[in-house]
């Protein structure tokens, strides 16, 4: 993002924001960018800086172009531009932020570890192992530039990794989850029956306009209590079922008597140590079957 202020007629600051994403792609609330609009700040989406502009040595504004995508079909950072829409903002001041760079130095000296052409590390997308393998990688060092809440799961999931692989005879990638979700197609869902209850929005303090204090004032007694209706009452619960144990601590510990763990089948579960063995028997047994299935049919021939 780039932004311009200049003295208006009545001699406040004016401040234009220019960003490369659209509207529904900014990484803001909406609630933020409406506040922003509110305090005269002027947005223009979907364009990027391509060159500042120098008029007798000094900085005099800055050149935009079109932005097309900000995103690739991966939803990877890789924005494109339309050279041939281009528009100009005055500036007498000129600030540039410069992002972080990869300097790996020696540390990687001597392993096997693969970089891309972006000096990312190469890395099995769900273990986060490179071809050293003792060597993880995770957050902007594997993906590039992204969300901080990206690499502190990348920070989890890579020390589980890390466990698992100084622990003789464990495997990096039995009984997790992948973490493959699939978005769900809400024009394909029948909600009458369900309470569509909207998000309770705070109120509103104008004597903070001006401030850096927030001017969001918190939820009434009434919103409360409509705001844990609607969460409590939409009957969306996942369960991971590498996680849960049927312990019920949950149910007895929920003082609005939102869960309940009911039965609905006899199992008998194992410890990780014996989960390799306990496979096995399965597998042969299994194994079993196909063979005799296949000699069973090599020596079944069809009547005429």
């Amino acid at each position: 993002m780039s932004a311009r202020t200049f003295p208006t007629t009545d001699g406040a600051d004016e401040v234009t924001l220019y960003c490369l994403e659209k509207r529904n792609e900014m990484p803001a609330l909406e609630e933020e960018i409406a506040e922003a609009e509110e305090e005269g700040v002027k947005v223009v989406n979907s364009v990027g800086p391509k060159r500042i502009i120098e008029k007798k040595g000094k900085a005099a504004g800055v050149e935009f172009v079109k932005c097309v995508s900000v995103f690739d079909a991966d939803g990877k950072f890789a924005p494109v531009y339309d050279e041939n829409v281009v528009s100009e903002a005055d500036a007498d001041c000129v600030l540039v932020a410069v992002g972080q760079s990869i300097v790996w130095g020696d540390l990687l000296k001597g392993s096997k570890v693969e970089l891309n052409r972006n000096n990312t590390a190469k890395a099995d997308g769900f273990t986060y192992q490179t071809a050293e393998p003792d060597v993880f990688v995770g957050g902007d060092v594997f993906t590039g530039p992204g969300f901080a809440i990206t690499a502190i799961a990348a920070g989890k999931q890579g020390a589980i990794s890390l466990h698992r692989f100084v622990q003789p005879g464990q495997s990096l990638v039995i009984g997790r989850d992948r973490r493959e979700y699939t978005a769900l197609d809400k024009s394909n869902v029948a909600t009458d029956g369900y309470d569509r209850a909207l998000r309770q929005r705070a109120g509103h303090n104008a004597a903070n306009d001006k401030t850096f204090r927030d001017n969001r004032l918190t939820f009434t007694e009434e919103q409360m209590k409509k705001e844990t209706e609607r969460c409590l009452g939409c009957g969306a619960v996942q369960i991971d079922e590498y996680m849960c144990v049927g312990c019920g601590m949950c149910v007895t510990k929920c003082n609005f008597d939102a869960i309940h763990l009911v039965k609905r089948y006899d199992g008998h579960g194992t410890t990780y140590e014996k989960l390799p063995m306990k496979m096995a028997g399965y597998m042969a047994k299994r194994t079993g079957k196909i063979i005799a299935r296949s000699i069973k049919d090599a020596f079944t021939f069809k009547k005429d």
